[in-house]
C-alpha cells in the first residue's frame, strides 16, 4: 500500500500536467477549427478529405502539440505517423485526368413496364495509360452503380450496360457520372462529375380508345349550339332590324321581296348560332385522401393519359391537370410527361377544379377522373365550378367495385371503372358523345 500511495503521488503531477496539455490542445483547436471552416469551406480541395482523413489529421496534430509540451516522443512518433500516412495518400488523388465519360439512355422515354439500358463509355483520352479507376453512376433514388474501370491505354475504351428499372410510371435521373479516386485506407477520396444528368421518363400504361367525337375539330367547324349569335359562320334565321345591328347583315334581296307587304324602311337580319371550338379538360385528382391505396392513383394516371391521347389525335384543344402537373394544349410527348412528374399531393379535387376553370375558362368539356372517396354529391359540386354549358364527366377508380357502370344526372355523369380495361367500354357507349 505504502509503494501505491507512493507512485500515485510520483505521477499525480504528469496526470495534471497531461490533463491541462489536453484541454488547452483541444480549446487551441475549436479555436483554430473555428477561424478555419470559413476559410476551408471555399477551397474546393478540402472536400477530398473524409470523415476518417479529417479524424486522422485532428488526432495527429493534437498528439504532436500535446508530445511537443510534455516532450513525449512516442505522441510525436504517432502524430508523425499519422501526418506521412496523409501525405502518401494524397499521391493517389493528386493529378489530373484526361478522361471522356458518357452515359446514354438507350431510350429517353419509355412506357411503364417496358425495359431498357443506359450505355456508359469511359475512353482515356491522355498520352499515357491511365491506372485502374472506380466510376459511379447514380440512377434515381437508388445508390450508385459502381464500374471499376480497368487500366486503359492510350485511347483505349471502356464500355458496359445497366438495366433501368420502368415498372412504374416516374422520372428517373440518370447521373452525373462520377470518377472516383481514394486511397485503400478510405482517408481520401476524389470525385469528379464527367456528364450531364439526364432524365428518363417512364410514361404511364395507357389503353387504346374510340375518336371521341366531341364536335367538329378544326376552329371553322366547331360544334353548333344553341347560343344565338349576330357574328358567326351558323346561319340560323332572318329577323327585323334592330337598332344597333350590323348593317352588312342586312339582307337586302329577302327586304326587298317583302317591301311590298311591310312598312317602309323594314329591314331583315341575318341572325347566327354560335360555334365553338371544342378544348377539353382532364382533371386527375391527386388527393391522397380520395383513393384506396397508391395503385388506384395509377389507374387514375393512365385514364388521364389515355383520353388526353385520344382527344390529341383528335386535334381537340386539351388542358392536361394531373395533381400537381399542368400542360394546356400540349402534344402527347409533354402531356405524357406530365404524367411522369405528377405525384400524389394534399390538393382536393374541388381546388383542382378551381385551377382547372382559371386557366381554361374556354373549356367545353370537363373530365374528372378520381378515387372510390368522393361521392356523387361531392362531384356534383366541383362540376358546379364550371359553366353550365360546359359538359362534365367524372371518371371513379374502384377496383372493388362488381362491375363498370354509367350513372348521372344533367349536371354531371358519372363513370365508375375497376381497371383500365374497362375505359374502352364505357367511352364507346357514347358517353362523351
Amino acid at each position: 500500500m505504502a509503494f501505491l500511495s507512493t507512485m500515485q503521488a510520483r505521477l499525480a503531477p504528469a496526470t495534471v500536467m497531461v490533463r491541462v496539455a489536453v484541454t488547452d490542445a483541444v480549446a487551441r483547436g475549436r479555436a483554430a477549427w473555428g477561424v478555419a471552416v470559413p476559410v476551408l469551406r471555399r477551397v474546393p480541395v478540402i472536400d477530398v478529405v473524409t470523415p476518417s482523413g479529417w479524424l486522422v489529421l485532428a488526432g495527429s496534430l493534437a498528439a504532436w502539440y500535446t508530445g511537443a509540451r510534455l516532450g513525449w516522443l512516442e505522441l510525436v512518433f504517432i502524430a508523425a505517423t499519422g501526418l506521412v500516412t496523409l501525405l502518401l495518400c494524397s499521391g493517389l488523388v493528386v493529378g489530373r485526368m484526361a478522361l471522356s465519360v458518357a452515359a446514354t439512355p438507350e431510350r429517353d422515354r419509355v412506357v411503364a413496364g417496358r425495359s431498357t439500358r443506359c450505355h456508359i463509355a469511359v475512353t482515356n483520352q491522355a498520352r499515357r495509360r491511365m491506372l485502374p479507376i472506380e466510376v459511379e453512376l447514380p440512377i434515381g433514388g437508388r445508390a450508385p452503380v459502381t464500374f471499376d474501370v480497368p487500366t486503359l491505354a492510350a485511347g483505349g475504351m471502356f464500355a458496359a450496360d445497366v438495366e433501368l428499372l420502368t415498372d412504374r410510371r416516374a422520372v428517373i435521373p440518370v447521373g452525373p457520372a462520377t470518377t472516383v479516386r481514394g486511397d485503400p485506407l478510405g482517408l481520401l477520396r476524389r470525385s469528379v462529375s464527367w456528364s450531364e444528368v439526364r432524365e428518363v421518363f417512364v410514361h404511364p400504361a395507357t389503353t387504346p380508345l374510340e375518336p371521341l367525337g366531341a364536335g367538329l375539330l378544326r376552329d371553322l367547324e366547331g360544334y353548333t349550339t344553341n347560343d344565338i349569335s349576330m357574328s358567326d359562320l351558323a346561319f340560323h334565321t332572318l329577323r327585323d332590324y334592330a337598332p344597333g345591328d350590323d348593317r352588312r347583315h342586312i339582307h337586302w334581296r329577302s327586304s326587298a321581296k317583302l317591301g311590298a307587304s311591310r312598312p317602309a324602311g323594314t329591314f331583315l337580319v341575318r341572325q347566327f348560332l354560335d360555334t365553338r371550338r371544342a378544348h377539353l379538360t382532364v382533371l386527375v385528382d391527386g388527393d391522397t385522401n380520395a383513393y384506396g391505396d397508391a395503385e388506384d392513383f395509377e389507374i387514375a394516371v393512365s385514364v388521364g393519359a389515355s383520353v388526353v391521347l385520344r382527344a390529341i389525335e383528335d386535334e381537340i384543344d386539351t388542358t392536361l391537370l394531373v395533381a400537381d402537373q399542368l400542360e394546356r394544349k400540349g402534344g402527347a410527348r409533354r402531356s405524357l410527361d406530365a404524367c411522369s412528374r405528377a405525384g400524389q399531393t394534399a390538393t382536393s379535387l374541388a381546388d383542382l377544379a378551381t385551377r382547372g376553370v382559371r386557366v381554361a375558362p374556354d373549356a367545353t368539356i370537363a373530365l374528372f377522373v378520381t378515387g372510390v372517396t368522393p361521392s356523387f354529391a361531392a362531384l356534383t359540386r366541383v362540376a358546379a365550378q364550371f359553366q353550365p354549358e360546359v359538359r362534365k364527366f367524372a371518371v371513379r377508380v374502384d377496383p372493388a367495385a362488381p362491375t363498370a357502370s354509367v350513372a348521372g344526372s344533367a349536371a354531371i355523369t358519372v363513370l365508375t371503372l375497376r381497371s383500365l380495361t374497362d375505359l374502352p367500354a364505357l367511352l364507346s357507349g357514347g358517353t362523351l358523345r
